[in-house]
């Protein structure tokens, strides 16, 4: 762990928890807030937007990679996630969608426990391991068509 590394990580831990405060989960009451840091230096940030229907919420984690994406980035080399409690880590669909964008990266798992802040540094590689990528299919295609699949 760097200095920068450290430096961009509290930057993000920043921003989730600004933006933490803003989301929407009147079901749950479970208030998330993420943020990603791109290679060109860019933050973006998104917070859970719960939804009656609740396969149709939207977690952080991916309301700030959609906003990423939106404004023409793909490149994510950070990630902060801050939840209430003793910190919560990035759910499956979430994982799978920062492996999109990134093979590794940092993140910064934060919890809120009254005055207490629990801080968590891990990997996405440590959390989704043996991930599928864009280049696991693509090789996986590759090998389809010269055996004729």
């Amino acid at each position: 762990m760097s200095k920068k590394e450290d430096l961009l990580l509290d930057r993000l831990v920043d921003e989730a928890m600004k933006v933490r405060g803003r989301a929407h989960a009147p079901y749950s009451r479970y208030k998330v807030g993420a943020a990603i840091a791109t290679r060109s230096g860019r933050v973006f940030a998104g917070c859970n937007v719960e939804n009656a229907s609740y396969g149709a919420t939207i977690c952080a984690e991916r309301g700030a990679i959609m906003q990423m994406v939106a404004a023409g980035e793909k490149d994510i080399v950070a990630c902060a996630v801050v939840t209430q409690g003793e910190g919560g880590s990035p759910c499956g669909i979430c994982r799978q969608t920062l492996a999109e964008f990134a093979s590794d990266m940092p993140i910064e798992l934060v919890g809120l426990d009254g005055a207490k802040v629990h801080r968590k540094r891990t990997r996405l590689a440590k959390l989704l391991p043996d991930m599928f990528t864009p280049a696991t299919l693509r090789n996986a295609l590759r090998k389809g068509r010269r055996r004729g699949g």
